[in-house]
């Protein structure tokens, strides 16, 4: 398995160590008692299990079905509320930027600057994110090959910040479906940079319900476990105590009881991975 770099998230780095991290947290900001919840409760989870935890949640979600879909506090109250947080629970954040416009101040207060799928091959936007220095995650499009993101790399690379992931949320099947190709995780890993599994987006049914997307719960975890068997640096999580109150993304994301017993087994298969890759050297 190729060795990745390690990269800087706030004050500490995670990737290339063997070790799983765990990026998770509601799809939109909500409630901020309600959000700040299911933050301590997945905080507390990955203490428990070892691995490092970083709290997500979006400020704005311009990527919409519908205008009449909820997109989240916007830009100046989200980050208020994702710093809060980020004192609150001693944690590295992350969320997503649109436009070139709100990376600056994103920047001030996320850990993780994140590229929305659909905005995997805006040049403008990367460069201006890679310029910041921080981390850039990056989710690779739902229609582009893993093989095309080195072009993305190539375009963070060149601004000179080396602090980057690539997320992998699924490919379009037809109309209304997602696939994962597994073969994506040890391909984008070959570039050299921690590779991330989002086990919830994979899932979802984009444009399925008409004026929202639909999702099929049921088979994040078998995913996630594959994905855990296939080479990946770490996992991206929508949770929620309960989804069907969710205000965005409720079909696709995973219960927050359930999140333990997934983490488990991927921690478990990780590890027997890493170890059979070790011995076959």
């Amino acid at each position: 398995m190729e060795q990745v770099k390690r990269v800087a998230v706030g004050n500490q780095t995670v990737g290339g160590d063997g070790k799983l991290f765990v990026m998770a947290g509601p799809c939109v900001l909500e409630e901020t008692e309600r959000v700040l919840n299911i933050g301590r409760e997945m905080k507390r989870i990955c203490e428990s299990l070892g691995v490092t935890y970083i709290f997500k949640a979006s400020f704005d979600k311009a990527n919409r079905s519908s205008y009449t879909s909820f997109r989240g506090p916007g830009l100046t109250e989200g980050l208020r509320t994702l710093k809060y947080i980020k004192e609150e629970l001693g944690v590295p954040v992350v969320s997503d930027v649109h436009s070139i416009e709100q990376v600056e101040p994103a920047a001030e207060v996320l850990d993780i600057l994140q590229i929305p799928a659909f905005l995997c091959r805006q040049t403008d936007l990367l460069e201006a994110a890679a310029k910041t220095g921080k981390c850039v995650n990056v989710k690779k499009g739902q229609f582009m090959a893993p093989e095309d993101m080195k072009n993305v790399v190539d375009k963070i690379t060149y601004m000179g910040n080396e602090n980057i992931m690539l997320t992998e949320r699924g490919f379009c099947l037809g109309y209304h479906n997602l696939v994962v190709d597994m073969r994506s995780f040890p391909i984008m890993r070959s570039f050299g940079y921690p590779v991330v599994f989002d086990a919830t987006h994979s899932v979802q049914l984009p444009g399925g319900a008409g004026t929202k997307s639909a999702g099929l719960r049921q088979y994040i975890g078998n995913l996630a476990r594959a994905a855990a068997g296939s080479g990946i640096d770490g996992v991206f999580m929508e949770v929620h105590d309960n989804p069907a109150e969710a205000l965005c993304d409720g079909p696709n994301m995973l219960y927050l009881s359930q999140v333990e017993g997934v983490l488990r087994d991927m921690i478990a298969i990780n590890d027997i991975t890493r170890r059979s890759v070790s011995t076959a050297k």
